[in-house]
């Protein structure tokens, strides 16, 4: 049997994004940010996308961390829900759990929510699971 996968380096758009990896192991996984001005939307709170990107982070890392080296995953569907607005400032926690893992697919929730536990928005999502990376993406 493979080892499973190391702790992983974060994408570049969240080095772009200023998101940094907290808590990874045993399907689970959290993900931090501070929200500055370059995250707001024309309305001068944080953009959806921020939140969108540090929920799937945070959600995929968590499966990720229960990959063998070899097995490749990504993300096939995710829905979230806004539930308040991140304002600038703002430090922003993305976690992210394994509800169930079969062989090709994996079901993932998590929620966002600023430093004093005030829910941000919530996810739920659905990730493909390969036993190797696939041919399209080598």
């Amino acid at each position: 049997m493979s080892e499973l996968s190391s702790r992983p380096e974060l994408s570049g758009i969240c080095g772009t994004l200023g998101i940094q990896l907290g808590e990874f192991g045993n399907g689970k996984c959290t993900v931090m940010a501070t929200v500055d001005a370059e995250h707001l939307n024309a309305g001068g709170v944080a953009h959806g996308g921020l939140a969108t990107t540090m929920l799937d982070t945070a959600l995929g890392a968590a499966l990720v961390s229960t990959l063998l080296k070899q097995e490749w995953c990504a993300t096939a569907q995710l829905d979230v829900s806004f539930m308040n607005a991140a304002q600038i400032g703002m430090n922003l926690i993305a976690n992210g759990e394994i509800i169930r893992r079969g062989k090709n697919l994996a079901h993932l929730s998590g929620e966002l929510v600023d430093g004093d536990g005030k829910l941000i928005a919530t996810a739920k999502g659905t990730w493909a699971v390969w036993e190797s990376k696939p041919s399209s993406l080598k």
